[in-house]
């Protein structure tokens, strides 16, 4: 973690066993975000007596780029009053790793459509100077014969290996630049994907 460990127990001792227990889940945390900023934990004790669950509460807060801030709170009366503070402290962390391991699965995807930068032409309306190509994930991308560098429009063919950007548009993702790869040497199909109408606009 850039910033160390935060623990602090509050209107308690310290307690040499929670605090193990805590560095422990904070390293297993770290192993699945291995870009954590910071970790703070707080263990306290109500000065009141809960009678309708566990008196301990437990708070957690997990800060990771991109402005992601993860908070867990275990206040008194969420867990069963019999509930040791060993036990809360595990419910909470286990908590957390659910929230940090979306978090993480949303940046991978994130991190993957990003990357998705080649496709093959896979439909072509000459007449009209549009068509459609297949990214490496299997999406359908609408580009125009305008977006198509050098004007080699009339250079592709269906197969056309081709690296793209792109942006959404009202009806769909649109690439904006289009620089053929390859060509495969494959004549144009006659059969358009599910949708081979132009977006608004074009």
């Amino acid at each position: 973690m850039q910033v160390p460990l935060q623990l602090q127990f509050r209107g308690m001792d310290h307690d040499p066993h929670i605090e193990e227990r805590v560095r422990r889940r904070a390293d297993r945390l770290e192993r699945l975000c291995d870009d954590l900023i910071s970790c703070r934990v707080l263990v306290a004790e109500p000065h009141s007596s809960a009678t309708s669950g566990s008196p301990w509460r437990v708070r957690i807060e997990a800060r990771v780029p991109a402005g992601h801030e993860l908070v867990v709170h275990k206040k008194p009366g969420d867990h069963d009053l019999s509930d040791s503070l060993e036990t809360v402290v595990t419910n909470a962390f286990d908590a957390m790793e659910r929230q940090l391991k979306a978090v993480v699965e949303r940046r991978r995807h994130e991190v993957k459509q990003h990357d998705e930068s080649w496709g093959l032409v896979s439909y072509l309306n000459e007449d009209e100077g549009f068509g459609f190509f297949k990214t490496e994930l299997g999406r359908d991308v609408y580009f125009h014969r305008n977006a198509v560098a050098g004007d080699d429009f009339d250079r592709l063919e269906i197969g056309t290996r081709m690296r793209f950007e792109e942006t959404m548009g009202r009806d769909g993702p649109q690439a904006t630049t289009v620089q053929i790869i390859d060509k495969p040497g494959t004549r144009a199909s006659d059969e358009p994907p599910d949708s081979a109408e132009p977006p608004a606009g074009w």
